[in-house]
């Protein structure tokens, strides 16, 4: 394990603890009221090919954890927090006690460079390590390895394409900037918020709550794969009833605001066993994050009919890896049968004349037990324990066999 090691050569990357996706404060909430017993595992991948990082990368990234693990939440901060509707009182003031924890943390450098950072603790504090560590490893990545300015301009030069897009009608959809884990930068996500909230009329928010706060716009996000994962670690539920359980904690949580669903966690298939009427009822909407985008609306549709709802009145919310043209093609399919919104990550925050890194840090376990994403998309599974995969497998396709009509 390294840390404290090295003092920092880039600017500080992360100078405020607001500055992730809302819905780690949404997960965060659950479990804080909820689930406070449960400690976890993360751990990061790298899916690219090839890619290495050097000796000066690696000392840069544990300096840069050192940093940001010694921010607090100032008063300032808390008191947006607070302003959002659905953050309750009791959780801003465990907030104003909560700070990352550098013992948490662990990395090392393979001698062929590869990255390896592991998160454990409570579940509680080792969730929030996400997305500051990706926001450190990527802009860290980008600096050190390429020509940042050369970086820069390019992703100018496309930005300004896009929004010359949308001025001239090519594009004509309603999204939110997704891009903080995989941006290019601190200060080019800033750009890129600032330029198409502005500059356009389709950018309706972004998930980054520093930027939502900094430029009064309204912080997007429910909640993520490792929100459902987590129910695999508690042993009084069912491995294929997890969706259930997560569900029903959400609504109690939240009673309806809040409301749009993960549907591939473990299969698409199986959360719409638990999507019950209630749970149509209960969630405005749905969110894609795997899968053939079109194939999944069209099921979704069908589902909502099936229980006599009017599609028009809920939403569905694209966020899978999504390009601007591949949004107004999902965007035109649906938008007359739909509410229809979409995510955008990569394409938003780090479009450059180089290939953006796919990197993730996943939940692998809780309370000892491993835990798994099944996703509609193969290559997405994740999981160290290949035995307990298989098991998750089989037990979804148990009940789905046993259920179906």
């Amino acid at each position: 394990m390294m840390k404290g090691a090295f003092p920092m050569k880039l600017e500080p990357i992360v100078q405020s603890l607001l500055d992730t996706d809302l819905y780690k404060f949404n997960m965060d909430q659950v479990i804080f009221h909820k689930h406070t017993d449960l400690c976890g595992e993360y751990y990061f991948r790298c899916r690219n090919e090839g890619v290495v990082f050097t000796r000066e990368m690696f000392e840069e990234i544990n300096a840069q954890i050192d940093h940001l693990c010694t921010l607090r939440f100032t008063k300032e901060e808390l008191d947006y927090l607070r302003s959002i509707r659905f953050i309750k009182n009791d959780y801003v003031e465990f907030l104003r006690l909560w700070h990352p924890i550098r013992d948490y943390v662990e990395t090392s450098l393979s001698p062929r460079g590869g990255l390896h950072i592991v998160v454990r603790g409570p579940l509680f504090s080792a969730m929030q390590f996400e997305i500051y560590l990706l926001e450190i490893v990527n802009e860290v990545y980008f600096r050190m390895k390429y020509d940042y300015a050369a970086l820069r301009a390019s992703a100018e030069e496309r930005l300004n394409r896009k929004i010359e897009d949308f001025r001239s009608g090519k594009y004509t959809f309603r999204f939110a900037e997704f891009g903080c884990r995989r941006r290019l930068s601190r200060e080019w996500e800033d750009e890129v918020v600032r330029r198409l909230t502005s500059e356009t009329e389709n950018c309706v928010g972004t998930s980054n709550v520093y930027l939502a706060w900094k430029y009064g716009l309204k912080p997007i996000g429910t909640y993520a794969h490792e929100y459902v994962q987590m129910y695999q670690g508690i042993d009084s539920i069912p491995l294929a009833y997890t969706n259930h359980y997560a569900m029903e904690d959400w609504y109690n949580e939240y009673k309806g605001d809040n409301g749009t669903a993960l549907t591939d966690t473990i299969t698409t298939d199986l959360f719409l066993l638990d999507f019950n009427r209630s749970m149509v009822n209960n969630f405005t909407g749905v969110r894609h994050d795997s899968g053939d985008p079109f194939e999944w609306g069209e099921k979704m549709i069908a589902h909502y009919e099936s229980y006599g709802v009017d599609p028009r009145t809920k939403l569905l919310l694209f966020s899978d890896g999504l390009a601007f043209d591949t949004a107004q093609a999902l965007y035109e399919q649906f938008r007359d049968r739909i509410r229809v919104s979409f995510g955008i990550g990569t394409f938003c925050s780090n479009d450059t004349c180089e290939e953006a890194l796919n990197i993730v840090i996943k939940l692998q376990t809780v309370n000892g037990r491993a835990v798994a994403k099944l996703s509609d998309s193969p290559g997405k599974a994740m999981c160290r324990d290949a035995d307990y995969l298989e098991y998750l497998k089989r037990s979804v396709a148990f009940r789905l066999d046993r259920e179906k009509e």
